[in-house]
């Protein structure tokens, strides 16, 4: 996630790479907005994303209001 603009990025989301690929996912519901994902990469991503919904959620929040970020467990 990087610095919330509103008027620039007006839905939450945030951004993931693997090797070559980068995409933006939607926060909720999670969902790919942008960008290209191998398939069993992008279902691990938008499972994740799912777990991870409230800590995402309030981040976006928190980027909104300039206030850093908390890290948020990846996948294992």
């Amino acid at each position: 996630m990087y610095h919330a603009d509103p008027e620039r990025h007006p839905v939450a989301h945030f951004h993931a790479r693997y090797g070559e690929y980068q995409a933006s996912f939607m926060i909720d519901p999670p969902a790919l907005l942008a960008g290209v994902m191998p398939r069993r990469q992008l279902q691990m991503i938008l499972g994740w994303a799912e777990l991870r919904n409230t800590d995402l959620q309030q981040n976006w929040r928190k980027l909104l209001e300039q206030v850093l970020i908390d890290k948020i467990e990846g996948l294992r």
